[in-house]
């Protein structure tokens, strides 16, 4: 049957799953999590590299961060990046580890947060939808140039639209669990 691949389709879906569960993992909710600084890139050695490629990131405690920088040269930088960037840390340098207390979160931040989750699971919902419509516009062209027929057409756009509808739905279920991790004191 033509060149429509559902398992492709699918396989597409899940890739955008995986970068929503990525950017939730970026988002802070009051405890220490080495994903908290994979967003994060470092000017170093002339471009910017992600923090995971200059330093090692572990979790001694609940509610802090150690960065252990591996070449001492850019220890500066690192800290600068952490500090820059939008996720409200104060990192501490001690030699060539930098500790990184997560404070607690006050609602306003919580309720900012939950408005970038959600502009986050937009983002995913609009990825499924632009694979919904990749494989909608091949099954027209497959149909219109006589690959397929009508009847198989309309039951490969049904089966389109029910893996678009059930990946939407992970998307908002991923939201509203993120959500409550989110607000959860």
């Amino acid at each position: 049957m033509a060149d429509i691949d559902l398992k492709d389709l699918q396989r597409r879906m899940d890739g955008a799953l995986d970068a929503l569960s990525h950017e939730f993992a970026g988002l802070r909710t009051g405890r220490a999590s080495a994903s908290l600084l994979d967003p994060i890139v470092v000017d170093a050695y002339g471009s910017m590299v992600p923090l995971n490629q200059v330093a090692g990131v572990t979790v001694p405690e609940a509610r802090m961060l150690m960065v252990t920088v591996w070449d001492n040269t850019v220890i500066k930088a690192v800290e600068k990046a952490i500090r820059e960037s939008d996720l409200g840390l104060n990192p501490m340098t001690e030699g060539n580890a930098i500790r990184i207390p997560i404070p607690e979160l006050n609602e306003e931040r919580r309720t900012e947060l939950t408005r970038v989750a959600g502009r986050y699971a937009e983002a995913a919902r609009v990825a499924v939808r632009n694979v919904r419509r990749d494989g909608m516009d091949h099954l027209k062209k497959a149909e219109k140039d006589g690959d397929i027929s009508k009847d198989d057409a309309h039951r490969l756009s049904d089966q389109i639209q029910k893996l678009t509808d059930d990946h939407i739905k992970k998307v908002d279920e991923a939201l509203v669990a993120k959500e409550e991790e989110i607000m959860q004191v």
